[in-house]
């Protein structure tokens, strides 16, 4: 019987971060195929989906020892991989076909199962969350994320300064992070809904 067969998502984590390499070649057979092919929908670039899993892969191993998945591991996963792909086009929105960006967001939630549920317990989480903001936070938030106003815009609309609708942005974005923080896996996928809109 297989090592996945016998043991929980929580201890195959321990056994990683007991520094167990046969723990972690077994995560690796177990998801590997699975998060390729995800990936893989979502950038159509075969050698840029096997980097993304690489990463995610190093990256736990290199963490192993300090791994909290307070999630299912599969979860965990999914959202690494939402991570890495939303990263890549943040980075490089240039350097990608333009059908790919259009309805980005989308096809990121309906790509799988586990995606989408993250995805909406994310929104609803994050729009808690700025309803507790300060009112001109609040209000430079929403029109920057909802209303997808640029800063020069905001600062006309409200009369202020661009520099000031960065400041208020910034600590929208701290306030979002630190609340983010305390839901598992969260902390990888802060600026997702947000960060796409700049």
């Amino acid at each position: 019987m297989s090592v996945a067969q016998n043991h929980t998502d929580q201890q195959l984590i321990d056994r990683i971060n007991a520094n167990d390499e046969g723990a972690f070649n077994t995560l690796y057979d177990l998801y590997w195929e699975s998060l390729f092919i995800y990936a893989h929908n979502l950038l159509k670039d075969r050698v840029l989906a096997e980097d993304i899993l690489q990463d995610i892969f190093i990256n736990i191993w290199t963490k192993r020892g300090d791994i909290n998945v307070k999630t299912t591991l599969k979860g965990y996963l999914y959202t690494s991989v939402m991570y890495k792909v939303y990263d890549q086009f943040r980075k490089n929105k240039q350097s990608f076909k333009e059908e790919l960006l259009d309805n980005f967001n989308q096809r990121i939630q309906t790509s799988n199962p586990e995606s989408k549920l993250i995805y909406q317990e994310l929104l609803e989480h994050i729009n808690r969350t700025v309803e507790t903001f300060p009112d001109k936070i609040k209000e430079v938030f929403i029109l920057s994320r909802q209303e997808q106003l640029t800063h020069k815009e905001i600062a006309e609309k409200l009369g202020i300064s661009t520099k000031t609708v960065e400041a208020h942005i910034t600590k929208a974005l701290k306030l979002l992070k630190a609340s983010i923080s305390n839901i598992a896996g969260m902390e990888l996928i802060i600026f997702i809904s947000y960060y796409m809109h700049q």
